[in-house]
């Protein structure tokens, strides 16, 4: 991200003095808390006053519970960057995450108030979201990042779509695969914007050499295929067509991360981690091909895209942005390397757990215990970071 523009003057908590402080500590909290509310109620031992079966609240509050908040820290903090234009701070930072939390405790509640009620509490967030947005980018005539308020629009939608089906068909499968492989868009979109650019800057500067390769036709035809891929597993999950296209997209997004130079990353943690977090999407690609065509258990691909490219993008990126944008040095503490570790732990695990059954009890309980150590370890390393005032302030 380029530096913060200058802010508005601003007397209140630090905490509201920029959109990522707010949404990356509750966010990241949520996340860990939630997964473990999740393992006592995948075994029966415990029962929240949800409409959802289990299994869609947990997926449902990943996909459009915690991502949402860390897509909206990251937006609200890189926006004003992209168009020039002062960021939400105060109270209407604040009104935006109490909608927030009010969907969630909407959500978890929507036996006891009707899931109609709950389900248009939770969409006023997204939506919320994507008016501040393309407020800002209307009026900062920023028009390039249309797509990534369409992106928002799109993962609305499809929090709809997961609501209503939900609730009237009895599991949200359509509602899942349209949330996943909206996000899976928006990271390959954002990821293919910010990975690259943090390698070159970090190579220039510290290991001249061979530079992430350009943005270009190899991209977007990557891009392409992939969104075709993503679509037909959308509608038809188990033609083998789609098993094809799904693991030929992988194959183009093997090269695409290649072309980034990550191997010549492993001094700066920063960066490294964030080729590590992308390599989850081209392997869950692969994966999810594979259950196409009934070679592989369909957990498998879907939690090396949730728990692998979903968790550990979210958390490289958290890190990141909440030190350069309150003063410290990017520098990835110990600490910090400690958390990264545990979270690809986690979604390995996890993906392994899918893939032995025989294993899974044991499996489940170390990517629980591991996605839940990592974020509320990063809520709680990073709690001074996000509540105090910028450094040199």
């Amino acid at each position: 991200m380029a530096p913060i523009p200058r802010l508005r003057d601003y007397s209140g908590p630090a905490l509201l003095s920029y959109g990522f402080r707010p949404f990356f500590l509750f966010g990241s909290l949520y996340a860990g808390l939630s997964i473990l509310a999740w393992l006592p109620m995948f075994y029966g031992e415990l029962q929240l006053s949800t409409a959802f079966v289990p299994r869609d609240w947990h997926i449902h509050e990943m996909l459009y519970g915690y991502l949402p908040a860390i897509i909206t820290g990251f937006l609200l903090t890189a926006v004003p960057n992209w168009t020039g234009r002062m960021p939400l701070q105060g109270r209407p930072l604040l009104v935006l995450l109490l909608t927030w939390v009010v969907g969630r405790i909407a959500v978890t509640a929507s036996a006891r108030i009707g899931w109609e009620a709950a389900a248009i509490i939770d969409n006023a967030f997204l939506f919320l979201v994507a008016a501040a947005m393309g407020r800002e980018i209307l009026k900062g005539k920023n028009w390039r990042n249309l797509k990534v308020l369409i992106a928002i629009v799109i993962l609305a939608a499809g929090n709809i779509v997961f609501h209503i089906e939900a609730n009237l068909a009895g599991g949200a499968e359509y509602g899942i695969r349209f949330g996943i492989a909206s996000t899976m868009m928006l990271i390959m979109l954002i990821g293919g914007r910010i990975v690259p650019s943090f390698t070159r800057n970090w190579l220039a500067r510290e290991n001249p050499g061979r530079l992430p390769a350009p943005f270009g036709h190899f991209d977007v035809a990557s891009m392409i295929a992939a969104g075709i891929a993503l679509l037909m597993w959308i509608g038809f999950p188990d033609w083998t067509v789609t098993g094809a296209a799904l693991i030929a997209a992988g194959a183009l997004q093997v090269v695409r991360l290649g072309r980034w130079a990550g191997e010549r990353t492993w001094r700066d943690r920063l960066v490294l981690i964030l080729h590590i977090g992308y390599a989850f999407v081209p392997l869950g690609f692969i994966l999810v091909g594979l259950s196409s065509l009934r070679l592989m258990p369909s957990g498998a691909g879907i939690h090396a895209w949730t728990g692998g490219a979903i968790g550990v993008m979210t958390l490289a990126v958290m890190s990141r942005a909440s030190l350069g944008h309150t003063g410290r040095a990017l520098v990835a503490s110990t600490t910090t390397q400690i958390l990264y570790l545990l979270l690809v732990i986690g979604a390995v695990a996890r993906i392994c757990a899918a893939i032995h059954p025989g294993f899974s009890d044991t499996l489940l309980h170390v990517a629980a215990a591991s996605w839940a150590g990592a974020f509320l370890g990063f809520s709680l390393t990073y709690w001074t970071v996000f509540t105090r005032p910028r450094v040199g302030n």
